[in-house]
């Protein structure tokens, strides 16, 4: 069945000059730096986009795959690529189809999944398809995105995966979502709220009292906190959140000055040397998208894998 063409381009085939080796006057025959240069020309013609869309050299065909005119043609034919990065570019392309994403999103290379998570023409048809997915990075992916539906934000708040929540309670936007994760019992997954910005007062408040270490710690580096919350936080009973409030980027200078008399010496001496721009207090994360960094062994996200 042939997949929906969305936002691609439709093509006709009134200008192939069958049998001369040349399409539209542009020679697609040549050694395979020639075809590449082709591949790349902002002014190559939409046919032949086409013909290299099945060149012999899979760089020429993952620069077709990768160009935000590629016609609708070329993609259906390159989403079926055998190379992975072939059809890793289709999946980042924003010029790819509806129909070919939900074909991407069940590819059997994760990489290419991936890449589809980040792809801003996704929509809700196929984030469904990503909230169902037993690839849990995928369902990470879609935990971070802000364009997440209520109801599939609210499915991911029973997800299986303690790093899905955790990176739903990290990054989402909604208030109920916020409320539910709240009442979570994996630490982790309260500890991604004490570093979402859209947290209210109380529930700050709530985190500033929340029994795990790790929680009242990653608060006091991430967010800013009411005076009666400080005003507790600095007598913590775990001298780590206290060290924490000590190298605090937001942490107020009055608060640290407190914080020089500590009766524990490590944090009392981290407030007095304590300089602005020097501190390693964490920030939110921006949502992944798949991307590979090149040297990195297989894996997660940052790790090259086939």
């Amino acid at each position: 069945m042939i997949a929906p063409m969305g936002k691609q381009q439709h093509v006709g085939g009134a200008d192939r000059d069958s049998g001369s080796g040349t399409t539209a006057d542009r020679p697609t025959g040549g050694g395979a730096d020639a075809r590449l240069a082709v591949a790349h020309d902002p002014t190559t013609p939409q046919m032949t986009l086409i013909d290299l869309a099945s060149d012999a050299s899979v760089a020429v065909r993952k620069a077709v795959a990768g160009r935000p005119d590629a016609p609708a043609q070329a993609l259906r034919s390159l989403t079926r690529d055998h190379d992975r990065q072939v059809r890793e570019a289709v999946a980042r392309n924003p010029a790819t189809s509806v129909g070919n994403l939900l074909r991407l999103v069940k590819d059997a290379d994760r990489w290419v999944r991936w890449a589809v998570g980040g792809n801003p023409a996704c929509d809700e048809s196929v984030r469904r398809v990503m909230a169902a997915a037993p690839d849990k990075e995928l369902r990470g992916l879609l935990a971070e995105s802000r364009d997440l539906e209520p109801e599939l934000a609210a499915r991911l708040v029973d997800d299986v995966s303690p790093e899905v929540r955790e990176r739903l309670a990290t990054h989402t936007h909604d208030p109920d979502v916020i409320v539910a994760l709240l009442a979570d019992r994996t630490v982790r997954v309260r500890k991604g709220l004490a570093r979402n910005p859209r947290t209210t007062a109380a529930q700050r408040s709530a985190l500033a009292a929340d029994p795990s270490v790790d929680v009242r710690a990653a608060l006091v580096r991430a967010l800013e906190l009411s005076e009666e919350d400080l005003a507790g936080l600095v007598d913590d009973r775990s001298v780590q959140v206290r060290l924490a409030m000590a190298t605090s980027e937001i942490i107020p200078s009055h608060v640290r000055q407190t914080l020089e008399r500590d009766p524990d010496e490590m944090v009392s001496a981290a407030a007095r040397d304590f300089r602005p721009g020097v501190g390693s207090s964490p920030v939110v994360r921006a949502p992944r998208i798949g991307t590979r960094r090149s040297g990195t062994g297989p894996g997660r996200p940052g790790r090259t894998a086939r």
